[in-house]
């Protein structure tokens, strides 16, 4: 049985709230809050999150700044639902990443089916996904699904997305600031430190040395990066 899908609502409405929560789990989804910015942020950075309602008038935050500083590390699909029903904010929300634009009040019906939609659009856009080999090592970043010489590797939700953020960007440096975004969601809100317990628990999974890893490199003082080559590089954290 699979999980059902996580929809964060970050509205600071009380009676969106009161309206959605219900709804929404009625309909099989599980939901988590934000009345704020920086509580969803918060709540990205510790809950895998499929879906993201976004009203725009928050108190801490414009929800545009949300829109874009999620697109840096997530594709998840956000659907914003606000009262600001002019065609300027809505052309900026959708030109940032937003994947649709509901105006408030909108009907439960209505809504439903857009969630529906969204989430149907991301699996499409996942399908296509390629699958990476990098010598034993293979991704496929559609279904979220490791192998190594054959052999499944089950990896934890924040094993997996620092190998995505990696496989994604296959023989590129990723600085500790872009793993932190890509993974935890809030540069702000983790330590380089917790980037090197990650991938120490990620390369016992995967290399066949932790010790001398083979595909998953130090760049010292920098980040890591995925050996796309397989070189026998000697490269240790």
């Amino acid at each position: 049985m699979t999980d059902p899908c996580a929809i964060l609502v970050v509205d600071d409405e009380p009676q969106i709230a009161r309206w959605l929560n219900p709804t929404l789990r009625a309909a099989g989804y599980a939901v988590q809050t934000a009345t704020t910015g920086q509580d969803a942020f918060t709540t990205l950075g510790r809950t895998a999150i499929d879906l993201m309602i976004l009203d725009l008038g928050l108190p801490d935050l414009d929800g545009k700044d949300i829109i874009e500083r999620v697109r840096e590390w997530s594709d998840m699909p956000i659907i914003v639902l606000s009262a600001r029903d002019q065609e300027p904010e809505k052309v900026a929300a959708l030109d940032l990443g937003a994947d649709d634009f509901v105006n408030k009040p909108v009907g439960t019906d209505e809504l439903l089916a857009r969630i529906r939609a969204a989430l149907r659009n991301r699996a499409r856009r996942r399908a296509r996904a390629p699958t990476l080999q990098a010598g034993p090592l293979r991704v496929n970043l559609a279904l979220r699904r490791v192998w190594v010489e054959d052999m499944e590797v089950r990896l934890t939700p924040r094993e997996y997305d620092l190998l995505g953020a990696l496989a994604r960007h296959a023989g590129m440096v990723l600085s500790h600031a872009q793993i932190i975004t890509a993974v935890w969601g809030n540069a702000t809100a983790t330590e380089p430190q917790h980037v090197r317990v990650l991938m120490g628990q990620l390369r016992s999974k995967i290399e066949a040395d932790p010790a001398n890893p083979a595909l998953l490199l130090t760049e010292a003082g920098i980040g890591y990066r995925l050996n796309a080559d397989d070189d026998d590089d000697d490269n240790e954290e």
